[in-house]
């Protein structure tokens, strides 16, 4: 008789891309806890362009480097991208066109009002309703609540601050973060 082979279940491939290395740690840091909860995804974290830019440079770029894994990959089950909203209306005619891109492309945004730092500062107890004004208001705020906090920071040492109820706990009041982490197994 033959033993018995063990099925494994594939796990859901996500596309997300990152619009800086702050966000592709975080990413990370997701993936980490997704394996600590024996969730059967792979967050497949990419860096768009380091320093940010443009939101609709950042989506075209996003829809590109989404094909260009998929064809040597495989189909990805979703795609998101992680996307600071503080360059918003800086050029309207090209904000325009960042709706029609991504519904063409089946790609989800996740807009950090107004950074990064914001978003992580909402993940902090007692801060999930804090939306400061500026980045700079966003990194001090943040700054002042976690005084080791470093740009850029490795998703290991983000683990020292955000932990799976502080991920619960944002995605209450960041609705494209909830959905990645729907579809993740998160939620």
């Amino acid at each position: 008789m033959r033993p018995q082979r063990r099925i494994v279940a594939q796990r859901r491939r996500l596309f997300v891309g990152c619009e800086g290395e702050s966000e592709q740690a975080y990413v990370a840091l997701l993936s980490r806890l997704a394996e600590a909860q024996r969730l059967s995804v792979h967050l497949d974290a990419v860096l768009l362009r380091p320093g940010g830019g443009d939101p609709l440079g950042l989506v075209e770029l996003a829809v590109k480097k989404a094909a260009e894994r998929e064809r040597k990959h495989g189909r990805f089950d979703a795609r998101f991208v992680l996307l600071d909203n503080d360059r918003l209306g800086a050029a309207p005619a090209r904000d325009a066109r960042i709706d029609p891109a991504i519904a063409q492309a089946h790609l989800q945004l996740i807009w950090q009002h107004t950074c990064h730092e914001a978003l992580l500062l909402r993940h902090l107890e007692g801060c999930t309703q804090l939306r400061p004004a500026s980045t700079q208001l966003a990194i001090a705020a943040l700054e002042a609540r976690w005084p080791t906090y470093r740009k850029g920071m490795a998703a290991a040492r983000l683990a020292d601050r955000i932990e799976l109820a502080a991920i619960e706990r944002v995605s209450q009041v960041e609705p494209g973060l909830a959905a990645l982490l729907d579809v993740a197994g998160f939620l």
